[in-house]
Formats: structure tokens, C-alpha cells, sequence
């Protein structure tokens, strides 16, 4: 019994070490993550490098905009360095909810593009799109946390109240 409650009290020790660093980097961690991926994305576009162009143009072929693949990477770029600053984080949000719905229409108005066996089997390109339900989730706790973070340094900047001892 001994061996076992040790063993306990080092796992326990060591898992609270892990969550407290998760928790301390965590946050900054995502969203530096948002910001490369979304940089990443945007910046592969105009260069013809993304394994999503093809399906892109596919999608919106309703647009009227020439160019419009130039400006969905702009879009995605500015997304990912707003992403990077974080009193930016809350543009970035805005910006990523614009751009969402966009990016998973195609599992609707191309289903033979996106299902091998619809509404069961994604196709490659389905699953693609359906990882942005992961990015969609990162954009609610990063936009979450906003104001949490923002309350937190204003007390932080607050001068500590002095006690003074009633006589």
C-alpha cells in the first residue's frame, strides 16, 4: 500500500506541475498557434500552393469578384498576425466568425466533393473542412478569455489597498 499512495503523491505532484504550465502558456500558446496556421494558409494561396485551391474556386464560383482567392488570403493573413498580438485577439475573433461559415459551405453545395458517403464518410477534402470546427473551438476559448485576461491586468495595474488599523 505504501508503494501505491507514493506513487500517487509523485503523480499527483507531477500533474499538478503539467496544469499549472498548461495553464500559464496554454493561452498564449493557441493563439501564436492561430497566427501561424492562419499565416500559413493565407500565404500558400496566391502562390497556387494550397491543397485547398482548387475546391476554393469550386466553391465560389458565385462570387463576382476577380481575384476573390487574393483577397481570402489577405483575409486569412490579416486573421493570423491580428491572432499574434494579443490585444488584437478580439479582431481576429471577429474576423475568424466572418470567415468560417465560408469555409464550411462546401460540405453543402459540393457534396460530391467533400463526402465519399454522405452523411457518414468525408472525403479528404471534407475532412479538410471539418478541422475547422477545431479552429472554430480555439476562436471561443481565445475569444472567451479576452475579457478574463483584460479584468486580470487591470487589477493587476491597481494599487494595493493599504490597511489602516481603526483606533
Amino acid at each position: 500500500m505504501y508503494a501505491r499512495e507514493k506513487f500517487l503523491r509523485l503523480f499527483d505532484h507531477y500533474d499538478h506541475a503539467i496544469a499549472t504550465w498548461m495553464e500559464r502558456y496554454g493561452y498564449r500558446l493557441l493563439r501564436i498557434s492561430m497566427g501561424i496556421v492562419f499565416i500559413w494558409f493565407g500565404a500558400l494561396k496566391p502562390f497556387g500552393l494550397s491543397p485547398a485551391e482548387a475546391l476554393v474556386a469550386k466553391a465560389t464560383t458565385w462570387i463576382p469578384l476577380p481575384g476573390f482567392l487574393y483577397i481570402l488570403a489577405a483575409w486569412e493573413i490579416v486573421i493570423g498576425v491580428c491572432f499574434l498580438f494579443e490585444r488584437l485577439t478580439r479582431v481576429a475573433v471577429g474576423l475568424l466568425f466572418l470567415h468560417m461559415p465560408g469555409t464550411l459551405l462546401p460540405l453543402i453545395t459540393l457534396r460530391g466533393d467533400t463526402w465519399v458517403q454522405f452523411p457518414f464518410a468525408l472525403s479528404l477534402e471534407g475532412q479538410y473542412i471539418v478541422k475547422n470546427l477545431v479552429l472554430i473551438a480555439a476562436g471561443i476559448v481565445l475569444g472567451g478569455q479576452v475579457l478574463t485576461r483584460r479584468r486580470l491586468a487591470e487589477r493587476a495595474r491597481e494599487p494595493a489597498a493599504v490597511l489602516v488599523p481603526i483606533e
